[in-house]
């Protein structure tokens, strides 16, 4: 499904200190053509709109991953036992494409992004090459990054094997380039940033959803601690 593995990668490459809620637009161009992606963060808990069709929602403590197909009005589960587990098997599959330890270092480059003077940092293996394109006065970058980084902790800790925390940048990542083998797969590039409060409800399944029965996503495998 690409508009699963879309939002996926946007978790993967998308807490203010008094814990405000934040709200993030970005465009996504990939082969998937470009999306406009809203990510809003709660707490523990973050919801991306792929589209008026999909969104998205993550609880980082328990490890759920619920995709809202708005148009049909139908929900899909993923529980944090077989998003743990999905986590896993991406990381194993992909371990020969980044190094365990990749820090990202400067190149010198520079450009205008946004209006901000963005200076870009580069995580470099043999396969796949990622850009971040990082405004170091950008305002309050610290706590944006800080609220952040519930994407990359709790139970999809194992997705960010080989991926820099977000706190290795000197600033905030206006735009992400992620190359492999030599042709661009995707660039992200943040339009707006915005503090406020976000309803509960945003994290929760819209009344009158029907389930929807998982693709076996771990071809046949069971999950952590799931009974035989």
């Amino acid at each position: 499904m690409n508009t699963v593995r879309l939002s996926l990668l946007a978790l993967l490459f998308s807490t203010i200190t008094a814990r405000a809620d934040l709200t993030i637009v970005q465009k996504v161009e990939g082969s998937d053509g470009t999306n406009e992606i809203t990510l809003k963060v709660k707490g523990d808990k973050a919801r991306v709109e792929i589209n008026p069709q999909i969104t998205t929602i993550m609880d980082a403590k328990t490890g759920e991953l619920i995709t809202l197909i708005n148009d049909q009005k139908k929900v899909m589960r993923i529980s944090g036992d077989k998003a743990k587990a999905m986590a896993e098997m991406a990381k194993s599959m992909s371990k020969d494409l980044m190094p365990e330890n990749s820090a990202p270092k400067a190149t010198g480059k520079k450009e205008k992004i946004n209006g901000y003077e963005t200076e870009e940092y580069l995580v470099d293996s043999p396969k796949v090459k990622t850009s971040y394109w990082v405004a170091k006065d950008y305002p309050n970058y610290q706590s944006i990054l800080k609220q952040m980084s519930v994407l990359q902790n709790g139970a999809f800790a194992a997705m960010r094997k080989g991926i820099p925390d977000f706190h290795d940048l000197p600033g905030l990542p206006l735009r992400t380039q992620i190359t492999m083998q030599g042709k661009n797969q995707m660039t992200s590039t943040l339009e707006t940033v915005g503090v406020g409060p976000i309803d509960d409800a945003e994290f929760n399944v819209p009344a009158g959803y029907e389930e929807m029965k998982l693709p076996d996503f771990l071809g046949g495998k069971k999950a952590p601690g799931q009974q035989p």
